[in-house]
């Protein structure tokens, strides 16, 4: 087949134009919001504030602060920012009103009023007088059209939803139906208790999200989200593949001071497209890798999504202990993707790209190294024995004070205040979506709609534990597409996960695979907002890209199965199995590595060379043996009708005597493939 005709000679220069910046950029503002660009007073007023949130939170990780005063002034900052900032629709953008001014105030009238009353406010949680429920109304109200300006108008319906469904609850047919609660009782508890939108999800988010915001605003500002790109961009050098290799590791670095997969996605799009033009790749492949690097900064410690802190929070566990088990699946998510990206590079005969860096590698490595010091500083002090929150904190203080090493880097007052107001801003849409899907949580768990969902999903599964597993994972990705990755999992991590917990999951695991379900929104039409924005940089087809978006981040679809289903599974999430021993953590990370370059061979349709379809289907049927077994067993036994023991070495023996029988009948060289 021959090499794509749009695809550029390697000496003609090739650069992303401004409107395909424009473009790009506008899918993130439909991930983070479309943000007001304030000039004058109303942006000094704004800045201010923003500061004046950051400085308070800072101080919270570092002294104390009480539970509810903290949670109440965390969403008081968050709502008056998100009137402020983001217009009541497109046309009013860049300039403040009226109407973004007065539901600031009245917000903040509302937290003063429940700050004000003390214990005897949160006494009166059950049995709330005639003026909490006014002013519990008129909050939730200004909760929901925060929500709806940040995030978009999904998740406040779902919240109503969720309201509908606690008043309604006689009227409803089993098995849904319950004692229903009328609108004083639920205002008592979504806004008088710790236990709605003030719950676990408000307080990881005034705890941590916004900490790991300030921290990423104090990397960017002082040069690391560059540093990392250019070091990728020296050390993979200009060799075929080093397009390719040089977006899997700039994702990984840029995890910490991005934390969001469309901006990942554009930032590094916006640099590495034309190099990878330049060495051969096909539009839509390309946007595909940029995106699927995209995904890999939400799924990659030390960092990961800001549902990870939720993780630590649901499971009374540590961070530390979250990062820990997302490491071995973020090596084998990382290691499929290079293995990909030298399959591409043979694939489409990708050229030597003529690449002159500033400075050497050793050079840029001597002058701005410090930035890798600034990223593991929070592991670091976690590890010693700090809480999360104070880890953070003095990250930050050895980001700022490292900055000084080098005049360019250094966070001088100017840039200081722009990184703090950064920190605060860009938390708005995590904050406003906890704290509505905080009106979910304690829907669900006053009315103990998660026990009934569990019970529903397990009889659909016949209480099979992998009929329950498709069926979360399908429930995940659902609702994944209608609400941000964070709404995603705080939903299912209350209402889904007790279903396969109940069926012997362990808790941990339960809870990582729904939460690489809900970062999985992020390649998932019709909001696969990564691929759409990689599609606005090379000039691809949006859907195409999704789909090779897909290929790409196979091991992210299948690789949380193993969590569940494999007797052994627990072990990538360095948990040692009942019984068991370090061995076995071993022995299933080989397993599912060899199953990934199978499965990888397979998207790809090509190992050592291009596979026949005979070839491909075998390589399909050796990763699936490897990596989801529980799947082949299933299909087997159905068909014969009787059971089957089952061990990993058939898949061995297919995957292997393919590689064998195509190193024996090597094909010519062919043209360059387009896909």
């Amino acid at each position: 087949m021959a090499a794509d005709k749009t695809t550029p000679p390697n000496d003609e220069i090739v650069a992303v134009s401004d409107e395909a910046r424009h473009k790009a950029e506008a899918y993130i503002e439909a991930e983070e919001g479309a943000a007001n660009r304030l000039m004058g007073w109303a942006g000094r007023i704004s800045t201010t504030i923003a500061v004046v949130m950051s400085l308070f939170h800072l101080y919270a990780a570092y002294a104390i602060v009480p539970t509810q005063e903290l949670r109440y002034t965390h969403v008081a900052f968050t709502l008056v920012l998100s009137f402020l900032l983001f217009p009541l629709a497109t046309r009013f953008r860049n300039r403040v009103r009226w109407w973004d001014v007065v539901p600031g105030i009245v917000a903040v009238a509302t937290i003063v009023y429940a700050l004000w009353g003390g214990e005897d406010f949160t006494d009166r949680a059950t049995t709330p007088d005639r003026w909490d429920v006014i002013v519990g109304i008129v909050f939730i109200v200004l909760l929901l059209e925060a929500t709806r300006r940040t995030t978009g108008a999904i998740m406040p319906v779902v919240s109503l939803c969720f309201i509908a469904y606690a008043m309604l609850g006689p009227y409803l047919p089993a098995p849904w139906t319950h004692r229903g609660y009328d609108l004083a009782r639920l205002v008592g508890h979504l806004f008088i208790t710790l236990e709605g939108i003030f719950g676990v999800a408000v307080d990881v988010s005034a705890t941590l999200i916004i900490l790991f915001t300030i921290y990423g605003a104090f990397l960017q500002h002082s040069g690391a989200g560059k540093f990392f790109i250019d070091f990728s961009l020296a050390l993979m050098g200009g060799k075929p593949n080093s397009a390719g290799r040089t977006v899997v590791l700039s994702s990984f670095l840029l995890g910490g001071p991005s934390g969001s997969g469309v901006a990942t996605t554009v930032m590094i799009g916006t640099v590495a497209y034309p190099m990878m033009a330049k060495a051969g790749f096909e539009r839509n492949a390309a946007g595909g890798l940029l995106a699927a690097g995209g995904l890999g900064a939400i799924l990659s410690p030390p960092v990961l999504g800001a549902a990870a802190f939720l993780i630590a929070e649901f499971l009374k566990i540590s961070y530390l202990d979250v990062i820990w088990m997302a490491t071995i699946p973020t090596c084998l998510y990382y290691m499929s993707l290079l293995f990909m990206v030298e399959l591409d590079a043979k694939k489409f005969h990708a050229k030597n790209v003529a690449f002159t860096p500033e400075m050497s590698l050793g050079q840029m490595t001597r002058r701005y190294g410090f930035h890798f010091i600034s990223l593991l500083a929070v592991v670091f002090f976690m590890v010693i024995g700090y809480s999360p929150s104070l880890s953070v904190f003095y990250a930050i203080v050895v980001t700022f004070a490292l900055s000084f090493l080098r005049r360019e880097t250094a966070l001088v007052p100017s840039k200081l205040v722009k990184a703090l107001a950064d920190g605060s801003i860009g938390a708005l849409n995590a904050a406003t979506t906890c704290a509505c899907a905080g009106i979910v949580v304690g829907i669900v768990t006053l009315t103990g709609l998660g026990l009934k969902f569990s019970s529903i999903v397990i009889s659909y599964a016949g209480g099979s534990l992998l009929l329950t597993a498709i069926y979360t994972s399908l429930i995940v990705w659902i609702i994944g597409l209608a609400v941000p990755v964070t709404a995603s999992y705080i939903i299912c991590a209350v209402i889904a996960a007790p279903a396969l917990i109940k069926l012997g999951v362990p808790d941990y695991a339960a809870h990582m695979f729904i939460f690489y379900y809900a970062v999985l929104s992020e390649v998932s039409p019709p909001t696969a907002l990564s691929p759409f924005a990689a599609a606005a940089i090379t000039g691809g087809d949006p859907y195409r890209t999704t789909l090779q978006s897909w290929k790409y981040t196979l091991p992210a679809f299948l690789v949380p199965f193993v969590f569940v289903l494999d007797p052994q599974g627990g072990g990538l999430l360095m948990s040692i199995p009942k019984g068991g021993s370090w061995v076995d953590i071993i022995e299933i990370t080989i397993k599912t590595s060899l199953g990934l370059l199978a499965l990888a061979a397979f998207a790809q349709n090509w190992a050592l060379r291009q596979n026949t379809a005979v070839e491909r289907g075998l390589l399909l049927l050796s990763g699936l043996l490897l990596v989801f077994p529980s799947l082949i067993e299933a299909i087997v036994e159905w068909i014969t009708g009787r059971d089957i023991s089952y061990t990993y070495v058939p898949g061995l023996i297919i995957g292997f005597g393919v590689l064998l029988w195509q190193a024996r009948t090597r094909e010519p060289e062919r043209p360059a493939l387009t896909t």
